[in-house]
């Protein structure tokens, strides 16, 4: 099977909801070793998931590994090149429901024993501390800011192989930072195909999907990710 832009962002995808859900379970679920483990194990571990999910992306063919819709739109709106969005998104989709589907079989016996039904839904998507759309939407659009241009910042001269660190690093900055107000999805990929996994997986005893929340982590990064790539071009980066 040959490597392909598709593959790579579907697989890296794949690692970084695989990685980043997994925590979340890891900490929210009854009964696993990681139980009430807080915000510093879920910082650094969502951190290393998108440092994993970049190094297989790139590994299986797609260099610039996005991972991530809002990234895909700032470049497309950076470039001018808006040929590889629908693809990119598609296989980001595809690639965030299956890592959520794997968490879902990785812990299978706890969902049972997790009465909190919003613990349950808090594995694979993110919701406010404070329910605040316009705040909310704004939240998300800061966080996603800072992710395109600080990353977009890191100079071309870096070693080989050493970027998926410096953006590691950033993810965790940003959720240690920004995280609070709404759980910093900054990633529409990773919200909304995970909330499609809560909806139609059948996890034990869960509540309803709160869709009513979930276009404010797809709006917001968009967004964000929009208004980074217009400050970048309007400095020439």
């Amino acid at each position: 099977m040959q490597t392909s832009n598709f593959i790579g962002e579907l697989v890296g995808t794949l690692v970084l909801i695989l990685l980043g859900d997994g925590v979340v379970a890891n900490v929210l679920l009854k009964g696993s070793k990681g139980e009430n483990g807080g915000w510093i194990v879920v910082t650094t571990a969502w951190a290393l998931a998108v440092m994993c999910g970049i190094f297989v992306a790139q590994k299986l063919g797609s260099p610039d590994a996005h991972l991530n819709p809002a990234v895909t739109i700032a470049m497309a709106v950076k470039s001018g090149d808006w040929s590889n969005v629908p693809s990119f998104i598609a296989a980001q989709l595809i690639g965030a429901f299956l890592g959520a589907t794997l968490v879902w079989l990785m812990y299978l016996p706890h969902w049972s024993i997790t009465e909190d039904k919003g613990a349950k839904l808090g594995v694979f998507a993110t919701s406010p501390a404070i329910r605040n759309p316009a705040a909310n939407v704004i939240s998300e659009a800061i966080g996603a800011m800072v992710l395109v241009v600080v990353s977009s910042s890191f100079s071309s001269d870096l070693p080989n192989g050493f970027a998926p660190y410096l953006v590691g690093m950033l993810v965790w900055s940003i959720g240690l930072s920004l995280g609070g107000p709404t759980g910093y999805a900054i990633n529409p990929a990773r919200d909304l195909g995970p909330r499609i996994a809560h909806a139609v997986l059948p996890i034990s005893g869960k509540g309803n999907s709160d869709w009513a929340y979930a276009w404010i982590p797809v709006v917001g990064p968009i967004v964000g990710g929009v208004l980074a790539a217009l400050f970048l071009g309007a400095f020439n980066i």
